[in-house]
C-alpha cells in the first residue's frame, strides 16, 4: 500500500521533470527566459498541493486562484507529456527532426497552438450540459409518469461557483421535475466557498424535492459541516437511510468511504418491494449488489468519465460501468459523468450532464 501511494506521487514529479526538461530546451530564448518559464511552471504545480493544504487560510479570492491554477495544470501537465512522448517517439522513428525539438520556434508555436485549440475546446464543451433523456419501464405500479431529473457530481465551492450554480438550477427548474435526484459530490472539497456565497439559496430556488446521498467530497469537506449545508439547502439526505415518495422508495446509502456503512441487505428490511425501488449510491463500485437484491434502478456518478482522455480508458478499466445507461439482470444502471467537475474546467472526450428520465409503468399493465 505504501509502495503503491509513494509512485502516485512520484508519478506527477517525474511527469513535471520531463516536460520541463522539454520546455527549456524547445524555446528558442535566452537561458534567464527560460529560467522564468520553468520557475511559473513549477510553480503553477505547486499550488496544486497549496490548494489541499492552506485554502482556509486565505481570502476567497486567493483560494479561488491558486485552485483554478493548480488543478488546471495537473491537466495541461499531462497534455504536455502526451505531446512531447509523442514527439519523442516520431523523432526516435525519423518522423520529427531533432531541430523541432531544440531552440525552435516553429517547434514551440506548434505545441503551444495545438494545445491552447485543445483546451479552449474543452472549456467551452465543458460548460455545455448535455441533457440526456432515459426512459425506466417498469412491471410496478406508477400511477402516472414520473419526471426525473438526475445529477451527480455537482462539486460547487472555489471554482463552480454561484453564478454557474445559478445557471444549473436555471436549466433544471425548465424540466418542471417531480423529483430531483443527486448522487452526492455536492459539494466539492470545502463548505466555506459555499458559506461564504449563500450557494444554498441557490438550492432554494429549486422548483422540486431534492433527495441526495453522500459521496467522498463531502468527506473531505468534512461531514458535519456537509450535512449542515444540506439542512441549509432543503436538500433531504439518505444516508444509509429509505424514504417512500409516492410508488417510488428510494435507498440513499452512505458513500463507501465509510467503511462500517450498512450492507444492501440491512437497508432493504421491512422495505416495500412493490414500490419501485431506486439506489442512490455515490460510487458505481459492486453493481451485483443491487440486483441481488431486486433494486430496480441505481443512480451512481464519481467517475466523472476521467474527466479528459484517455484517462477515461482507465475508468472503463477500473469499473463495471464507468459511464452511461447499463443493464445487469433485471435492474438498471445509470453512471453519471457529472454535472460538474473536480479542477480544471475541461473536458475532452467526455462530458458534463444532467439526467432527465421518465419512470412509467409497462404498457402491457
Amino acid at each position: 500500500m505504501k509502495m503503491g501511494m509513494i509512485i502516485f506521487l512520484l508519478l506527477p514529479i517525474l511527469g513535471n521533470v520531463y516536460v520541463l526538461w522539454h520546455v527549456w530546451r524547445i524555446l528558442p530564448l535566452s537561458p534567464w527566459l527560460k529560467t522564468i518559464v520553468v520557475v511559473l511552471m513549477v510553480a503553477a504545480f505547486l499550488l496544486l498541493i497549496l490548494n489541499f493544504r492552506m485554502h482556509q487560510q486565505l481570502s476567497l479570492p486567493m483560494a479561488t486562484v491558486i485552485y483554478e491554477i493548480g488543478t488546471s495544470w495537473i491537466i495541461i501537465l499531462l497534455y504536455l507529456f502526451m505531446a512531447f512522448l509523442l514527439l519523442d517517439i516520431g523523432r526516435w522513428v525519423h518522423l520529427v527532426p531533432p531541430t523541432f525539438l531544440k531552440n525552435s520556434l516553429t517547434g514551440t508555436l506548434t505545441v503551444t497552438g495545438v494545445l491552447l485549440v485543445l483546451f479552449i475546446y474543452g472549456n467551452i464543451h465543458y460548460r455545455q450540459k448535455v441533457r440526456q433523456p432515459l426512459t425506466l419501464t417498469t412491471e410496478k405500479k406508477i400511477s402516472r409518469p414520473l419526471k426525473v431529473v438526475m445529477l451527480s457530481d455537482l462539486h460547487v465551492g472555489y471554482h463552480n461557483r454561484r453564478a454557474e450554480l445559478a445557471r444549473w438550477v436555471d436549466m433544471i427548474n425548465q424540466e418542471k421535475a417531480d423529483l430531483i435526484l443527486i448522487a452526492g459530490d455536492i459539494i466539492d472539497n470545502s463548505t466555506r466557498p459555499l458559506d461564504e456565497q449563500q450557494m444554498e439559496k441557490e438550492f432554494l430556488r429549486l422548483n422540486a424535492p431534492v433527495v441526495a446521498c453522500l459521496g467522498n467530497h463531502e468527506y473531505y469537506a468534512g461531514q458535519p459541516d456537509s450535512r449542515l449545508f444540506y439542512r441549509k439547502a432543503d436538500i433531504t439526505l439518505l444516508k444509509d437511510s429509505v424514504m417512500e415518495m409516492g410508488d417510488l422508495c428510494i435507498i440513499g446509502r452512505d458513500d463507501r468511504t465509510n467503511l462500517r456503512r450498512k450492507k444492501m441487505e440491512d437497508l432493504l428490511l421491512g422495505v416495500d418491494r412493490s414500490k419501485y425501488l431506486i439506489v442512490l449510491d455515490h460510487q458505481p463500485y459492486h453493481l451485483d449488489e443491487a440486483e441481488r437484491n431486486g433494486i430496480d434502478f441505481q443512480l451512481s456518478g464519481h467517475t466523472h468519465h476521467g474527466q479528459v482522455w484517455p484517462i477515461s480508458w482507465i475508468t472503463e478499466a477500473v469499473y463495471e460501468c464507468a459511464f452511461g445507461d447499463y443493464q445487469r439482470g433485471n435492474t438498471r444502471y445509470y453512471v453519471s459523468s457529472g454535472m460538474g467537475i473536480w479542477g480544471g474546467k475541461f473536458r475532452i472526450g467526455t462530458r458534463s450532464e444532467y439526467v432527465v428520465a421518465t419512470i412509467e409503468g409497462s404498457p402491457s399493465r
